[in-house]
């Protein structure tokens, strides 16, 4: 068995909203990324239905000639229907203990369930693009190595893409976006 997955951050926003589209700077970004891509063997795009990441899968896919396949587990996780002046803190809180859970929120532990579903049902051969969400992504690539948390979250650029090859023995996860790729 072998898979391999891009997993793609969306491009710079101009917010957090479900309909927030890319800023100028990140529809230059999605083109950018798409050049990036286009020596990348995929067969497969799929994003989240957020505007945000679907405009940053656009040009990836119009590239490779595919069309975009849509997956709510790839949408954003709610941390909290509340907004807290410390939602830094509360995240990092989040990372630390898998269980926790605000109010109207989901806790790591399930938005890590629901995520790895998807690339768990990737067929043996695929090699898919997946565009989500910094917070997503982060419990995405923690599925496959369990040392990822808060601060490779933090380390996290819009764009960026990290390639995790799947195979029987494991999963090599590994960054691959380069930021001079903008320039």
């Amino acid at each position: 068995m072998e898979k391999v997955l891009y997993i793609v951050r969306h491009c710079t926003a101009e917010g957090q909203s479900p309909h927030a589209d890319l800023t100028a700077d990140g529809i230059v970004q999605a083109e950018k990324l798409a050049d990036f891509f286009k020596e990348i063997d995929v067969d497969r795009v799929i994003s989240s239905p957020f505007i945000r990441a679907r405009r940053t899968a656009e040009p990836i896919a119009d590239g490779k000639k595919l069309h975009i396949e849509e997956d709510s587990r790839l949408a954003e996780r709610t941390l909290s229907t509340y907004a807290f002046e410390d939602w830094l803190l509360k995240l990092e809180d989040s990372f630390l203990d898998f269980h926790l859970k605000y109010e109207g929120g989901e806790s790591s532990h399930e938005a890590m369930e629901r995520v790895c579903k998807v690339a768990d049902e990737l067929p043996d051969g695929s090699k898919t693009v997946l565009v989500t969400h910094g917070n997503l992504m982060t419990l995405l690539l923690r599925c496959y190595d369990e040392r990822i948390g808060f601060q490779e979250w933090q380390a996290l650029t819009n764009p960026d893409v990290y390639r995790v090859q799947v195979t029987d023995g494991g999963a090599r996860v590994e960054r691959i976006w380069k930021e001079e790729a903008l320039q």
